[in-house]
């Protein structure tokens, strides 16, 4: 099956690439999740101005990932959260507060999709992240879940 992804999926591609994947994957994960869309001559039109987009939002070039990388790990960010008397947080931390937590601190704007954790972050603490600038250059996160 081909098709058109239309978000990043891990393993497989970027936002506008066109992929061929096996039938139940395509028709069973990836449409239904809305990540893909399926391949046709007018699609390519779709891959076009997502490709552009990406182009806008990315990072350059390699000197400025390893600027922003420099300025990830000095920002100190805390990430505020509901939690109980225990510490234990009603929820979890997502990738999504993590982001706005560093653009809060005065860090540069992150897009969440490029934001690994490695486990659910369901206490108070201190935790690190893995946030892919450049595919050449990770930076590691270091933040604190505080106490809302």
């Amino acid at each position: 099956m081909k098709l058109i992804l239309t978000h990043e999926v891990s393993g497989l591609g970027e936002a506008g690439d066109i992929v061929e994947v096996k039938d139940g994957y395509g028709r069973n994960f990836l449409l239904p999740r809305g990540l893909a869309t399926p391949w046709t001559k007018g699609g390519q039109k779709q891959v076009d101005a997502l490709t552009k987009g990406r182009e806008v939002r990315a990072i350059k070039d390699l000197d400025q990932a390893k600027g922003v990388k420099g300025q990830l790990e000095a920002t100190s960010v805390q990430v505020p959260a509901k939690s109980g008397q225990s510490g234990r947080l009603f929820g979890a931390v997502s990738n999504g507060d993590i982001a706005a937590a560093v653009k809060a601190a005065g860090g540069p704007e992150l897009d969440k999709r490029k934001i690994e954790v490695k486990q659910a972050i369901k206490t108070l603490g201190s935790y690190e992240a893995t946030v892919r600038l450049h595919p050449e250059v990770a930076a590691t996160l270091k933040f604190e879940v505080v106490s809302a």
